[in-house]
């Protein structure tokens, strides 16, 4: 082939075939530049910077839809773009249009709370929307070189947004903390999808499964092997920075205490949904073939590598669960509660990693249900935890304080607040008849899916008890909070502005807390998308 053929070939399907099936990145792109117009161009200082990049993003969210309701209408579709660096499926579609819904809500939310001003909007969105473009190629990614550049694209502008307040000694040392700790997670990373790439001798993920499961199965000398373990820990290094889970997980607490708890639920939503879907990409990507018969030699080899995942996936989930349940309990700081109920959060998803994997490759119809009980989950966690951090911006601007005990008898000036305060932490408990139980029994279901079908038993079995034993480690700190909000005296000085439903800020607040009750008894219609995006895995 010549040079002409292969430049005209890229040509061609980057145009009729890459482009149209990336509209939502192409949308939040686009938005990128014009926000930064409204901040270069003296004549389009007028615009509201913080309309522009809403009316991007409700365009963003429109082309997700169009696009899952066309992968709902094919049934099952799978399409690689751009010579195979990201993939087009179910899963992508549904993430895609997840995050470009929570960028909706996530930049109406940040309009009522006043946080970003109008002089720093244009820079503010900006990082956001960077951001979230780096977090759809995260869903997205076929290639270990995409995962790093996507994964880089979501976290330095997070850097940037952790330091936004300018002043605060508290915001800048959460910055510093975060890009030290993100620098540190980003080179182990790149080098371990070197050591994968140096002796698979490729990035591209299926491509990498099959030769994977040969080296493997051949038993290959044992330095290979060693390397290739290596490897694989070193990749987990970089996920678990962006899942906020053990041992990396330092920076969380730090970084949402110091930064804007409008930047914390950036930070506890979009990172994790990205980094779940990423996490399902790479344990299929290198624990499964993509299509074709496989000789016995590389099936054997991907049940090693599968099982090797499970235990790597499901010992961190267990360690990142316990721990952030119980550093969560002695918290004063109602964003640093937040940061380890984040965490902990972490490892429950993780726990529908490690089933997703074990079920991989042995029981497919199986995984394709773990999978929808993940992404299930991420859509209530985004109603879940966006609502807890508007609770708090909004008390913030009203009690100047987001310490708990600022919180004491808030139900006598403002019951409308405690009560969303608590439908939103009993769900997050995962409590009847609230969604968060759905989506926590959905996960735990895929436990014992995996058990029954025979794989990886023993490890299904401990995390089941370990989910169990921590929510009930969940329910003490989660209703403290409640507890210091309703029974607690108030402070002798404390004059609280109520908040009504009918203002911006009780509106704002009502309109994510509702939701959580709502999808508690009528969940289905979510949980039908949740599928689809789960049927990627047939």
């Amino acid at each position: 082939m010549d040079l002409g053929t292969l430049v005209s070939g890229t040509i061609n399907d980057t145009l009729a075939v890459s482009l149209p099936l990336f509209r939502t990145e192409l949308a939040i792109a686009a938005t990128v530049v014009l926000v930064l117009l409204c901040r270069m161009l003296p004549v389009l200082r007028w615009l509201d910077s913080g309309a522009v990049a809403l009316g991007g993003a409700c365009f963003a969210a429109w082309y997700g839809w169009v696009d899952l309701e066309a992968v709902q209408r094919a049934g099952e579709f799978r399409q690689e773009l751009f010579g195979g660096l990201i993939v087009f499926d179910s899963l992508t579609a549904y993430l895609r249009l997840l995050l470009a819904a929570f960028l909706v809500a996530y930049i109406v939310f940040t309009k009522v709370t006043g946080i970003p001003d109008r002089e720093d909007g244009a820079d503010f969105y900006v990082l956001v929307l960077g951001a979230t473009l780096g977090m759809c190629l995260m869903a997205s990614a076929n290639h270990l070189l995409m995962v790093f550049m996507a994964v880089e694209m979501a976290s330095v502008p997070s850097y940037a947004l952790a330091g936004f307040l300018k002043g605060r000694k508290a915001s800048s040392e959460a910055a510093l903390k975060y890009a030290v700790y993100g620098a540190g997670a980003a080179g182990i990373m790149l080098y371990g999808i070197s050591l994968l790439a140096g002796v698979l001798g490729t990035c591209h993920l299926p491509s990498m499964a099959a030769e994977l499961g040969r080296v493997v199965g051949e038993g290959k000398a044992s330095g290979e092997i060693m390397v290739l373990s290596l490897g694989g820990l070193m990749l987990a290094v970089g996920l678990a920075f962006k899942l906020s889970a053990v041992p990396v997980h330092f920076w969380c607490p730090d970084v949402f205490e110091g930064a804007a708890a409008e930047v914390g639920a950036f930070l506890s939503v979009a990172s994790k949904a990205a980094a779940v879907a990423l996490a399902v990409r790479l344990v299929f990507g290198l624990g499964t073939l993509s299509g074709g018969e496989a000789a016995g030699v590389v099936t054997m080899g991907l049940a090693d590598v599968r099982h090797f995942m499970a235990y790597l996936v499901g010992i961190m989930a267990a360690a990142t669960c316990t721990l952030g349940n119980l550093a969560a309990y002695g918290q004063t700081n109602m964003k640093r509660l937040l940061a380890y109920s984040t965490v902990a959060h972490a490892g429950y998803l993780m726990m529908g990693v490690a089933a997703v994997t074990a079920l991989a490759g042995v029981a497919p119809a199986r995984a394709q249900d773990a999978v929808a009980a993940l992404a299930f989950y991420l859509g209530t966690y985004l109603f879940m935890n966006l609502a807890a951090f508007a609770i708090v911006a909004v008390l913030r601007n009203r009690l100047r304080s987001e310490e708990i005990s600022a919180y004491a008898g808030l139900v006598r000036t403002n019951p409308g607040m405690v009560v969303a305060t608590a439908a939103v932490l009993v769900s997050l408990i995962g409590l009847p008849p609230l969604v968060g139980f759905v989506a926590k029994f959905l996960v735990f279901a895929s436990l014992v899916s995996a058990f029954r079908a025979g794989a990886e038993q023993p490890l299904m079995l401990a995390l089941l008890i370990v989910g169990g034993i921590n929510t009930v480690i969940s329910l003490f700190y989660y209703l403290r909070v409640l507890k210091v909000m309703t029974f607690d005296p108030p402070a002798e000085a404390q004059i609280v502005e109520p908040v009504g439903p009918l203002s911006l800020s009780g509106g704002l607040v009502t309109a994510l807390a509702v939701p959580v009750v709502v999808l508690g008894i009528l969940w289905g219609g979510l949980y039908g998308y949740a599928q689809l995006a789960g049927s990627f895995a047939s």
